[in-house]
């Protein structure tokens, strides 16, 4: 560590000082508050409070300020602060046909009950920046969405009437805990699932893009994807019964894939599913690909050696905050390590001076 080099400690204050002045930037400007975060920058908020395993919108505001915008650090700070957090119990599964739908579209049915919401998307914009928004002048605000009257039916319930859907099986058991006990393989799929959640978003889109290009050979349908609040029910014992605690914005995406039948299983449509905080839904999207991606084992399917289908190489280094840990630990002091390789490598150039000409000596002679 750099303490252990001469004036190190002296070193590293000075560095945090220089980043509180950089952080807070030119003092002319106003400083950006952590309401202005939560409320302007609101999708980097969510994918911090998705990928950091916690929901709380000002925390997440909090740390994308202090870590100055870069939100892979502030997921760093998110995970650190949840580690200090008391555990007091279990919520009960989150009923999201019960959803508020803020948004809620489908590429498979047009007319579904409850109707196709658009919400507030970036979908059916023209993509040219708006210089109005540089102006800072005040913005009329836009008519207020009604979000779908609930309870909105999942579109796949359609197919479960029919049969053409694989049925889902319920698990009463218990689902292990990510953020608690290390990552084992095999993992079953709602441990894939928990680990694709808090995934990084740029490696779970990359991982899904691949499938769509072949890489797997699935090819997927957007059978519904929804964006809503959801209440949380938590039993009290002292009390007998459930109570409301609160309410999370979700983000759920349900795919249909094509599927001809395995020796174990008939030609029916299956599903890749997502569910992440917040308006996510390039993750949720992402999600659902790779979700089905990895089901190929147990859908009797082959193997196609697709990245995507690899259960170790994807769940293994899609987390960020591992990735980030491991990469930017070669920042550090390595000055024994490289001392004994510079060694090493001057002993075997002597070596191989003394068995005649280095390699390489003649080509640089030339």
């Amino acid at each position: 560590m750099y303490v252990a080099v001469k004036g190190g400690a002296r070193a590293i204050e000075n560095a945090h000082a220089w980043l509180a002045e950089e952080r807070r930037g030119d003092t002319g400007v106003a400083e950006l508050s952590v309401a202005q975060i939560r409320e302007q920058l609101a999708l980097a908020v969510n994918r911090v409070m998705a990928e950091g395993s916690l929901y709380d919108p000002d925390l997440a505001a909090l740390a994308i300020k202090q870590a100055r915008g870069d939100l892979i650090e502030a997921i760093f700070l998110i995970r650190a602060y949840r580690t200090t957090l008391p555990r007091f119990g279990a919520t009960r599964p989150v009923e999201t046909g019960a959803m508020a739908c803020d948004r809620r579209i489908s590429a498979t049915f047009k007319d579904l009950p409850g109707g196709q919401v658009l919400g507030p998307t970036f979908d059916y914009t023209h993509r040219l920046l708006d210089f109005k928004l540089a102006a800072e002048g005040a913005v009329p605000p836009a008519p207020e969405g009604t979000p779908a009257p609930g309870p909105v039916p999942h579109v796949t319930g359609f197919l479960n009437r029919e049969g053409l859907i694989q049925q889902e099986v319920a698990d009463e058991t218990p689902p292990p805990d990510l953020t608690r006990e290390p990552l084992e393989l095999p993992a079953d799929r709602a441990l894939r699932l928990q680990a694709l959640s808090r995934g990084d978003e740029g490696f779970i889109l990359g991982m899904a893009y691949s499938t769509q290009r072949g890489y797997a050979r699935n090819h997927a349908f957007v059978g519904e994807l929804r964006i809503g609040a959801c209440t949380v029910e938590m039993d009290i014992p002292e009390l007998g019964f459930a109570i409301e605690i609160g309410e999370v914005v979700l983000t759920e995406c349900e795919t249909v894939n094509q599927f001809a039948g395995s020796k174990t299983e008939p030609p029916q449509f299956t599903r890749g599913y997502g569910l992440v905080f917040g308006q996510t839904e390039r993750k949720a999207i992402s999600m659902a690909l790779v979700d089905r991606a990895l089901r190929w084992r147990e859908l009797g399917e082959d193997d196609q050696g697709a990245p995507a289908q690899d259960e170790e190489f994807v769940l293994y280094h899609c987390d960020n905050i591992q990735a980030t840990g491991f990469l930017e630990h070669i920042k550090l002091p390595h000055y024994v390590d490289f001392q004994s390789e510079l060694e090493l490598v001057r002993k075997l150039r002597r070596e191989a001076m003394a068995a005649g000409s280095a390699p390489g000596q003649a080509e640089a002679a030339e």
